[in-house]
């Protein structure tokens, strides 16, 4: 997106002023010492990798897009093939903005003229290839560590960038925000595509960052974002079976170079045989290390003697070496998981983990990640994004253990999205709540009469739920209800700080108004 990337705004205008523009012989010259210095097509492609070109491959580039709309002059566009969007729609679009060459699977019959177009195999994994060339391959100037897995991805990366940020910066691209170490920006996908993610990364470097936390999600390996990064670390969390596949190639190599060092979770079904395929790949002579972690008595880093409540979490923290006793601010024994990943990677990257940990105390949490809403009450207030069936599940499933009293749940079905998986959305809030709320999660341009009507056929007992439309109301209801000792879930927004309803986005931080009608209940009490 505009904004995220920084531009060489001298080499842009340069282009732009290129033609038809007379020149004084000052400005003719500072303009060809400009295009000297810049980077050429040449640069990003070697012959081995281009099946074809019309036009000259000597030009000089100012910049990298996949979006028609973020082409300015001079710059390289890459045109995919798509599913519901095919770049090569565009190409009359970015060269009419000032693209002055095209990457394409397959050279149009009639090109415009003032582009050169360069066939190659996979636009994807060209892409990737030359974002690196371009931005002089940040990814060996940093360690960077990829989280992946399909729960615990946003946890784990913001842990580990607290954790390992004691003595050096540490930047950060994640589904909340990306930190690149001058600047942090709003998230606008947890794993950008190629020519974002290298440029964001070179950002990184700029700003003096040693490491850097990649969140590597399923879209990002299947987009190719990621190929050919330099992993130092790659951490596996856990996976649903029919992500195993495009997951594990993060750690097999399947992306391009495997990571020196390989953080899997023995407590996922999944952990031990992505473990064993790895050290098999690693006989055949690459040097592998593999780093376990998780309750199971086979882990290097592990976890004893659980004990976890709404108020606190404890446990006997365990490592070759060295052992002690950790209470972490973060609810839930999945959250026991989410430490013991970030512990084993920076164990794993020859950190020591009594140093480190001591940081651990201040560790603020995730926005929108079980975080907790204080405002003085006597029960519990959390804000997580959950919002699928299976997330549901899971941080339901860890707060019906831990919570004493009631558990009440406010969650939503977003609009024209997955429409089949509604009923299944309301059977596991029904299955672990005690009483729960329906309302609205981002209706967009759908009904909410039509969403609530997907959402009952997964009712199962009419009286543990009720239906609000507006999503304020049912959060006032929610903590209305609530008694000392239970616990109030907010589910589906998490960090997110609007509402789409309609043709309209408008402010709205469940973490705010909980926050707001806590208060003006104790208010009206005092009174």
């Amino acid at each position: 997106m505009i904004g995220y990337l920084t531009q060489n705004h001298p080499l842009i205008q340069a282009f732009a002023h290129r033609s038809p523009v007379r020149r004084s012989r000052r400005e003719a010259l500072a303009a060809s010492r400009i295009f000297k210095l810049a980077v050429k097509l040449t640069d990003c492609f070697p012959d081995d990798e281009v099946l074809a070109v019309k036009g000259p491959m000597d030009r000089p580039i100012s910049g990298l897009a996949t979006d028609s709309r973020r082409v300015v002059p001079g710059t390289l566009f890459f045109a995919p093939p798509g599913i519901r969007t095919d770049g090569t729609a565009f190409i009359d679009e970015a060269v009419s903005r000032g693209a002055v060459a095209v990457v394409v699977a397959k050279i149009p019959a009639h090109p415009p003229g003032k582009a050169t177009f360069i066939q190659v195999a996979d636009v994807r994994a060209a892409m990737a290839r030359a974002a690196q060339r371009y931005y002089r391959f940040p990814d060996r100037d940093m360690t960077v560590i990829g989280v992946t897995g399909s729960h615990g991805k946003t946890t784990v990366a913001h842990l580990l960038k607290h954790l390992l940020s004691g003595d050096q910066r540490v930047g950060l691209l994640g589904g909340i925000n990306y930190d690149l170490g001058g600047r942090t920006v709003p998230s606008f996908r947890t794993t950008p595509e190629a020519v974002d993610l290298h440029g964001m990364m070179a950002q990184m470097r700029d700003a003096a960052c040693r490491q850097a936390v990649l969140e590597v999600s399923s879209q990002g390996i299947e987009q190719q974002s990621v190929r050919g990064v330099r992993f130092g670390a790659a951490v596996f969390t856990n996976v649903t079976p029919d992500q195993f596949e495009t997951k594990s190639g993060l750690f097999t190599g399947g992306l391009g170079e495997a990571p020196k060092i390989s953080v899997v979770n023995l407590d996922d079904a999944h952990g031990e045989t992505l473990a064993a395929r790895i050290t098999a790949r690693g006989e055949g002579g690459a040097a592998v290390r593999v780093v376990t972690y998780g309750e199971n008595s086979a882990a290097q880093v592990r976890a004893e003697r659980i004990s976890c409540n709404l108020g606190r979490t404890t446990f006997r923290l365990v490592w070759p070496g060295g052992e002690m006793d950790l209470e972490s601010p973060l609810v839930g024994r999945c959250n026991v998981s989410n430490l013991l990943a970030a512990v084993a990677t920076a164990w794993g990257l020859g950190r020591d983990p009594v140093v480190f940990l001591a940081r651990l105390r201040a560790f603020a949490g995730v926005p929108g990640r079980m975080e907790r809403v204080e405002a003085g009450q006597a029960f519990s207030v959390l804000v997580d994004c959950a919002r699928t069936e299976g997330e549901l599940r899971q941080a339901l499933g860890m707060l019906r253990v831990v919570t004493p009293g009631r558990l009440l749940v406010v969650f939503g079905c977003g609009g024209n999205r997955e429409r089949s998986s509604r009923p299944r959305v309301t059977q596991a809030v029904q299955e672990f709540s005690d009483f729960a709320i329906a309302t609205a999660d981002n209706p967009r341009t759908e009904a909410m009469a039509q969403i609530f009507d997907d959402m009952r056929a997964g009712v199962a007992v009419p009286g543990k739920l009720t239906w609000i439309d507006d999503r304020r109301r049912a959060i006032g209801l929610a903590l209305d209800l609530a008694r000392p000792g239970d616990c109030v879930l907010l589910a589906g927004k998490g960090h997110e700080t609007c509402q789409e309803l309609a043709d309209t986005v408008f402010p709205f931080d469940d973490r705010q108004v909980a926050r707001e009608l806590i208060e003006g209940k104790m208010q009206r009490r005092q009174t």
